[in-house]
């Protein structure tokens, strides 16, 4: 069985969330686990892809705060998602997947994850043109699909401490509890990729990465204005 670990944040302030993030990959080469975390917002929100221009975002949506992602992409809506990450150590099978690779499996994990829960989607084929920066509107080869439209994208971050994967769900309008759609995603992990789970909670060294990351990085506007 491969050991992972399990993290449930609930609902963060967004400066907190992309810190959490972050500082679990910066904590890869010590934990040495993969780590699963769902976690939701205080507030309505939009995450944006960590080259985009401030700018433009700030155009393109009137979701406020605006907070820069350490991954790529487009801008993700935080008003009603699922958001997940999931974190993988240096040496991982995740890990030295291509990108391209990585992307699609994460999705066909959420596949998956509704079947179990009896709703059929699927992976697009091929790209849909998009709103520049858009990550909701047209999708990329390997998005989750329901009745055609996008409804789950991810973003990725891959170094030598480890790979980071950010992902959003926007519920299709059937009956689902996010609940319900936790439980699936960990069933799938146990039933197709032989995984164990093990409830984690951050230790001090990590929650201090977290605030020092949050207060000094993800809350100033010169972090987030920065392009």
């Amino acid at each position: 069985m491969n050991s992972w670990l399990l993290l449930n944040s609930g609902k963060c302030a967004a400066a907190f969330n992309m810190a959490q993030d972050e500082a679990l990959l910066e904590a890869m080469p010590r934990l040495q686990k993969p780590v699963l975390r769902f976690y939701g917002w205080t507030e309505p929100a939009a995450s944006f892809g960590y080259f985009q221009k401030f700018s433009e975002v700030g155009r393109a949506t009137n979701l406020r705060p605006l907070i820069r992602r350490l991954t790529g992409g487009g801008i993700v809506p935080h008003d009603a998602d699922w958001t997940y990450s999931a974190v993988f150590p240096p040496g991982h099978k995740w890990h030295s997947l291509k990108a391209e690779e990585s992307y699609r499996r994460i999705h066909d994990w959420l596949r998956l994850t509704f079947a179990e829960l009896k709703v059929k989607t699927e992976l697009a084929p091929c790209c849909k043109k998009s709103l520049p920066g858009q990550c909701f509107v047209g999708h990329e080869k390997s998005d989750l699909l329901w009745s055609g439209k996008k409804i789950a994208g991810a973003a990725q971050r891959r170094n030598k401490l480890g790979l980071l994967i950010q992902g959003s769900v926007q519920p299709p309008p059937v009956s689902l509890a996010r609940n319900d759609f936790e439980r699936a995603m960990r069933v799938v992990a146990e039933k197709y990729f032989s995984v164990s789970w093990t409830n984690f909670l951050p230790d001090a060294e990590l929650r201090r990465q977290v605030e020092r990351l949050a207060l000094q990085k993800y809350a100033l506007p010169a972090y987030n204005h920065k392009r």
